[in-house]
């Protein structure tokens, strides 16, 4: 296969022996798969190294997401074209297809918007398409921002995969309420520097966890997945409180 049309799968990983094996099946059938390890404590190295995976390291720090590593995991890539998996994603045999097909051809962009499920209680997504991450993209040029919840910026033009047919990312459940508010708690921390300069008030922490409910209750169709849905709506909601919350704190009750 040509060089130009070989895919390297990058993930960053800290922790992640829960679902490594699983993620790691899914994905090895591609050209490389590049592990960007934040210095783990339990298995997620031996895994990796089960699937001879090409193995670089990040310093943890005081990171609190896998951001700060992102660009140096994707320069870290020998093959032009990137898909960045998280470690607790899965890939779909639709999806590296049209991954493989696309690149082939002159119209192909630059980057793409992949459809991502999510399985929440062990419940996969049943609404519409609404949860889109740029994840494949070409490896010269592009960065990605050490905030966290950001895309990567890419050089070129970027498209959309909205029809499907099965092609998407599938977000593998937590040991779901648990780890999901340990989750929560800590991207809110992560948040609040890009919101440095919002003027948040009693209005933002009324409105914005509702309308974030609402909108992913109803208009996204959480509704579809019974009780699981209405309470990762829930959750949703309380994520955008905690971030106002927050950023209140920080500027106007936090000792300088």
């Amino acid at each position: 296969m040509p060089q130009e049309n070989k895919i390297s799968v990058v993930i960053n990983t800290y922790n992640a022996e829960k679902y490594l094996r699983e993620v790691l099946e899914s994905v090895k059938c591609f050209d490389e798969i590049v592990i960007c390890d934040m210095e783990s404590k339990d298995n997620t190295l031996a895994i990796a190294k089960e699937y001879n995976c090409k193995i670089v390291t990040f310093p943890k720090a005081n990171h609190l997401s896998a951001e700060p590593a992102r660009t140096f995991a994707i320069q870290s890539a020998s093959y032009k074209w990137v898909l960045v998996v998280d470690a607790d994603e899965l890939v779909t045999t639709e999806l590296r297809t049209y991954l493989y097909n696309i690149i082939k051809q002159e119209t192909c962009p630059k980057g793409l918007y992949i459809a991502r499920r999510n399985r929440d209680m062990n419940v996969l997504d049943k609404g519409r398409l609404r949860d889109f991450q740029l994840r494949f993209f070409i490896r010269k040029g592009t960065i990605w921002p050490p905030y966290v919840h950001t895309f990567p910026q890419v050089q070129g033009r970027i498209g959309k995969l909205t029809d499907s047919n099965g092609a998407v990312l599938i977000h593998l459940d937590e040991n779901y309420l648990h780890e999901r508010i340990e989750k929560i708690n800590r991207y809110s921390d992560g948040e609040i520097d890009k919101r440095i300069s919002k003027q948040y008030g009693l209005g933002a922490l009324l409105w914005r966890p509702i309308w974030r409910f609402f909108k992913a209750y109803i208009m996204d169709q959480q509704y579809k997945k019974g009780l699981p849905g209405f309470i990762s709506s829930c959750l949703s909601g309380f994520y955008q409180f905690l971030i106002v919350a927050k950023s209140i704190e920080k500027r106007k009750y936090k000792k300088t």
